[in-house]
């Protein structure tokens, strides 16, 4: 009998040129460029570019890929009358992941299955997902939809297109350094429900599908969105009697921990001076004080560190984004990650197909209904 490896745990089912996480060490490099470099120095885009190509691009092709980007943000009518006939209480990843389904029936080339066609897929799509985000939670709070501005980057046109009002600076650099720090994370559950869908060759809009669907589960995605609502529970209570309180009962303080990371998540160290920069800004701090001293008890006491969850959950909500889109936001930025791997999938492609070790009844037989206890 082979050997299981419970959820896949340390196997390696693929090569992959798209991103490399050495855990021990807390790196996380995307087409091998560290993301300490690309959260100082690069954009969103350049990212985009960095994963679908492996190499940063110059003046001319980021030009392009801005302008392609720019272009494609309007989503097709029929999409946004969907959104408006779900039920106001729909959640949000259901609304997400039936937007991204329902675009495949307005795609101008459905039968065109090339990897060209395919690349210009996952272009549109990273376009137009933060535009359904931005168009979901307007339709849901009454509000009129605000048209995407092209003179915006795509972080800024994001806050543009949610609020109605361009973002200052510091807010639209710090959105654009999340969405590069969630732009990629190797194999992770949602990347390989995308390249197992893209591995029976079916198309791009399938497979973005099956990811956002995984990124639902609340074992992947979701962490920031319940690492704030803790906070706000905790609102003016003592954070430490509260998160003390937690552990004695044996329950999890989300935000910590990881299960590649043996050292600090790298984007956590990001996510940390982002938050304070935010709050510094805006002049309230309470939301990261009150998560840098949640950290450092848990670092002390624990010896856990804080994962990309934890302070993206303060930093989005000083944004004023309201907490149940956090995972939309992850997806936001993965479509990116996601699309490059799903490229990948295709440029070599097998059919992913494991084995189980069957553990079932043996030797049953079939008998007629009268005769069965």
């Amino acid at each position: 009998m082979s050997e299981i490896k419970a959820g896949l745990k340390d196997v390696v089912v693929a090569k992959s040129e798209v991103c490399s996480i050495d855990g021990d060490k807390g790196e996380l490099i995307y087409a091998g460029i560290n993301i300490h470099e690309l959260a100082e120095h690069a954009t969103f885009e350049e990212v985009v570019y960095l994963l679908l190509h492996r190499r940063l691009p110059n003046q001319a092709q980021l030009a392009e890929l801005d302008k392609a980007l720019k272009s494609q943000r309007a989503i097709p009518d029929g999409v946004l009358q969907l959104l408006r006939m779900l039920p106001k209480t729909t959640e949000p990843m259901d609304a997400l992941r039936t937007a991204v389904s329902a675009l495949s029936s307005y795609d101008p080339n459905p039968e065109d299955n090339s990897l060209e066609a395919s690349q210009a897929r996952v272009l549109r799509l990273v376009a137009q997902m933060p535009t359904i985000v931005a168009a979901f939670q307007r339709i849901r709070s009454g509000q009129d939809l605000i048209a995407p501005k092209a003179a915006l980057g795509q972080a800024a046109n994001f806050l543009y297109m949610l609020s109605g009002k361009e973002p200052d600076p510091t807010s639209a650099r710090v959105f654009d350094i999340a969405l590069i720090l969630h732009a990629d994370h190797g194999f992770n559950a949602s990347t390989f429900a995308a390249r197992v869908t893209a591995s029976t060759l079916s198309d791009v809009y399938s497979a973005i599908t099956s990811a956002i669907g995984t990124l639902k589960g609340p074992l992947h995605g979701g962490a920031n969105q319940r690492v704030m609502e803790m906070l706000l529970e905790i609102g003016d209570k003592d954070p430490l009697a509260y998160v003390k309180d937690l552990l004695g009962r044996h329950e999890k303080i989300m935000g910590f921990g990881h299960r590649v990371y043996r050292t600090e998540d790298p984007r956590a160290t990001h996510l940390r001076k982002m938050s304070q920069q935010l709050s510094l800004a805006t002049g309230n701090l309470k939301w990261y004080e009150m998560s840098k001293k949640i950290e450092d008890f848990m670092i002390a006491e624990k010896k856990i560190n804080a994962n990309v969850d934890f302070y993206s959950a303060s930093v989005y909500y000083t944004l004023g984004i309201p907490t149940d889109l956090f995972t939309l936001l992850f997806a936001m930025s993965r479509i990116s990650g996601w699309g490059a791997h799903v490229l990948e999938q295709y440029a070599d492609n097998r059919l992913i197909r494991p084995r189980e070790d069957y553990v079932g009844p043996k030797d049953q037989h079939w008998v007629p209904i009268a005769q069965r206890p």
